[in-house]
């Protein structure tokens, strides 16, 4: 552990395979619980036509394309292999992977709120919660969250849609234009000075001091996990579809950004438990400067430590990704089911976000970026050899973040 935590504290990008790694976790989360929450958006998906016009070009299911990039493949893998990248930048509604987790708790609480007061039954078209009976009952009620951005666009967009006062705490390093657009969108964002713990420290404690209020807990909400999970399941149609069903002999290995945990976790949690622990190997990137998930899995500390506790400053243009301290929640789950980690400089984030914008034509955020060093990081550390993995059998997944609605300044790229 010791030089792990040193080369932490060093600022040094790093791949750390876990020693705990079963590919299981705690056993909190089962199958039942993800087939719940994929029947809850079959359920909402009328509504969410509705009231999106993005989402009723796919009949109200909130999806991203599973996209090969061979361009992109060559820069990456340069022996050759497959190469896919799974679009959550492009996710309508919200632009970004939280349009999952973030959409789906607010739809949770919707519809539980509008079941308790006798305006919803599981029988009915799901329209109803966009009636003006129920827009009159959300309206009295405040739901809230704490982001660095794009769960705050996720939540608070949702929210408004469905009449909710809908209050976005944002930490200091929040981009200015995802403030613009929350605001025009109706929905309340609150400024803090402070980083990403503490707005959601504020943003908690003032939530739960209000009358009819719900404070969407990024640090411990069993929703968001769930939401997230989801993906699995269409993801694995979209492999199915391409004759990349993976397998112990055939495995995918994934690579996800991680901020505070909930998104990667859920995804995580989701394919290892459709396709087994050898068919999936899972790897989350964060920044050398905001290395949370790494840290509190390596100290086996959890969100009981913090990057300012090895002296790192929590500062990096990966906004999403610029958390202190893991979920406690997740942290706890990954501790046995998650593959690895690995940290990235921030100077690489603007290379590759060109790159894939050149070679591709994909527009991402820095956040997205910092996946790409992890098949070369992963195929030259001992992994495969370690599990008996054939290199040349390995499909790799990139897993994007956020961009859809990102401003474009790019005017020229390198590659």
């Amino acid at each position: 552990m010791s030089d792990n935590l040193q080369l932490l504290r060093s600022r040094t990008p790093f791949l750390w395979l876990n020693p705990h790694a079963t590919g299981k976790g705690t056993g909190d989360f089962t199958l039942s619980d993800m087939l719940d929450a994929e029947a809850r958006l079959a359920r909402c998906a009328p509504l969410l036509a509705q009231l999106f016009d993005e989402a009723a070009v796919t009949n109200g299911i909130i999806e991203s394309p599973l996209l090969k990039v061979p361009n992109l493949a060559r820069r990456l893998l340069p022996n050759g292999g497959t190469l896919l990248l799974k679009a959550d930048h492009d996710l309508p509604v919200a632009g970004s992977i939280k349009a999952r987790g973030g959409i789906y708790e607010v739809l949770a609480f919707a519809e539980k709120l509008a079941m308790d007061h006798g305006l919803l039954t599981l029988g009915d078209n799901y329209r109803k919660l966009a009636e003006p009976e129920a827009r009159t009952l959300f309206g009295q009620y405040t739901l809230a969250v704490a982001s660095t951005g794009n769960l705050g666009l996720s939540i608070g967009t949702m929210a408004a849609a469905l009449g909710f006062r809908a209050r976005v705490h944002m930490s200091f390093d929040a981009q200015a234009w995802k403030k613009e657009l929350l605001r025009s969108r109706g929905v309340e964002v609150v400024e803090h000075e402070g980083d990403w713990t503490e707005a959601i420290r504020v943003g908690r404690a003032e939530t739960l001091a209000m009358p009819n209020a719900h404070f969407i807990d990024d640090e411990n909400s069993r929703a968001l996990f769930l939401g997230y999970s989801v993906a699995a399941f269409r993801t694995a149609a979209q492999l199915r579809q391409n004759g990349l069903t993976p397998d112990s002999e055939h495995p995918l290995f994934v690579y996800l950004p991680c901020g505070v945990g909930g998104a990667p976790g859920g995804i995580t949690f989701g394919l290892k438990t459709i396709f087994g622990p050898k068919a999936v190997r899972c790897f989350f990137a964060e920044p050398t400067d905001a290395p949370c998930m790494t840290l509190g899995l390596v100290t086996g500390k959890f969100n009981e430590i913090s990057v300012y506790d090895i002296g790192l400053t929590n500062r990096t243009s990966a906004d999403g990704l610029a958390v202190s301290r893991p979920s406690r929640l997740v942290s706890r789950e990954m501790d046995t089911m998650l593959d690895g980690c690995f940290t990235v400089p921030d100077e690489i984030l603007v290379p590759y976000q060109q790159t894939v914008r050149g070679l591709e034509n994909q527009k991402i955020e820095h956040s997205s970026a910092a996946t790409f060093p992890g098949p070369r990081m992963v195929l030259e550390s001992t992994f495969c050899d370690d599990h008996g993995i054939n290199p040349a059998n390995v499909r790799h997944l990139l897993w994007t973040t956020g961009g859809r609605y990102l401003p474009d300044p790019l005017k020229s790229f390198v590659y």
